[in-house]
């Protein structure tokens, strides 16, 4: 059924004359006549009467007219689902107690009129999220692909912003008091990292981190969750694990985790955006901004190779994608 057709005779009910209703829609007279003369057709029975005041609806009219306003207005519903602008931005985030979910919550509470929608993709297939948003099912993705030379045309990424690691241990751990630590420290202390995916940018990442500081990371087992992982830190003299500096952790007092910091250089986890090449959600050039204003990381910084070579667009000239 024409929703056209639907449209042009709720309009016409509604001001009692095809002329109004045509003007209203943006066409002529006669193609209001034809689109309901179209669907008496379609439907076997005439819907309006025309009088000396204008038209008004038959006995079948009045009663087709709620079911056709219901179509109407839920076809336009679902078109405002998905035109950018007109719905909130969805952003996907890898947790929400992640560093891009508090960066974006920071983002938020700056501009606490902003319609967000922060979405969690369950897939740890970086292409499976390109595919995502090339299809628009999410505005954007706070994930990276390490070779963008594969990024389809319709699709870009940014550099968002770099998150420094720091060391996670309980109060027996050797390395415990420490206030901070540099690189060659970690060695030939387990660091338990469950969870690392195969094909994922962060398997790539820890495997790149393993090699330059000839770390003993440990992904052995499955993840039950990061309470696990989380006691199972409490409890241990010899395991730690290595967290982003922004993500969020919460544990029971009598935990005494520590989180220390790691310098000299720096180990950074870097995190992109993937978005549209074209017309991307207006709601993103806000967030770019917001990303371009976090300051930099000071002194010397690590970054897997992947993420110091040139990439495609970054979040100062990641404006000029936007309309």
């Amino acid at each position: 059924m024409d929703t056209e057709a639907l449209r042009s005779f709720v309009r016409a009910a509604e001001v009692g004359r095809l002329r109004h209703a045509a003007d209203e829609l943006g066409v002529t007279q006669q193609a209001v006549s034809k689109r309901i003369a179209a669907l008496e057709r379609e439907l076997g029975v005439r819907l309006f009467t025309r009088t000396a005041r204008g038209v008004e609806l038959t006995l079948d009219g009045q009663a087709f007219l709620p079911h056709a306003r219901s179509i109407v207005a839920g076809v336009e519903r679902a078109v405002t689902a998905v035109r950018p602008g007109s719905r909130a931005l969805r952003i996907d985030v890898l947790g929400l107690r992640s560093a891009q979910a508090v960066v974006l919550h920071d983002y938020w509470r700056s501009r606490p009129g902003t319609d967000l929608d922060v979405v969690t993709l369950r897939v740890d297939d970086p292409s499976v999220v390109v595919a995502a948003v090339e299809a628009g099912d999410v505005d954007a993705s706070f994930r990276s692909v390490t070779d963008p030379a594969v990024l389809p045309p319709d699709v870009q990424m940014v550099h968002a912003f770099d998150s420094p690691l720091e060391l996670l241990v309980g109060p027996g751990h050797p390395l415990a008091s420490a206030r901070r630590l540099t690189p060659p420290q970690l060695r030939k202390h387990r660091i338990w990292v469950p969870g690392i995916a195969p094909r994922s940018e962060w398997a790539e990442f820890y495997d790149q981190l393993a090699t330059d500081f000839d770390l003993r990371i440990d992904a052995a087992g499955p993840h039950f969750g990061d309470q696990v992982l989380l006691d199972t830190l409490a409890d241990s003299a010899d395991v730690a694990t290595l967290v982003g500096a922004r993500d969020r952790y919460v544990w029971p007092a009598d935990h005494d985790l520590r989180r220390i910091p790691i310098v000299n250089p720096t180990l950074a986890y870097p995190l992109s955006l993937i978005l549209p090449s074209r017309n991307p959600h207006p709601g993103l050039r806000g967030v770019i901004t917001h990303l371009g204003s976090l300051p930099r990381l000071p002194g010397a910084v690590w970054l897997p190779s992947w993420a110091t070579t040139p990439r495609r667009g970054d979040t100062a000239n990641a404006r000029t994608a936007h309309p």
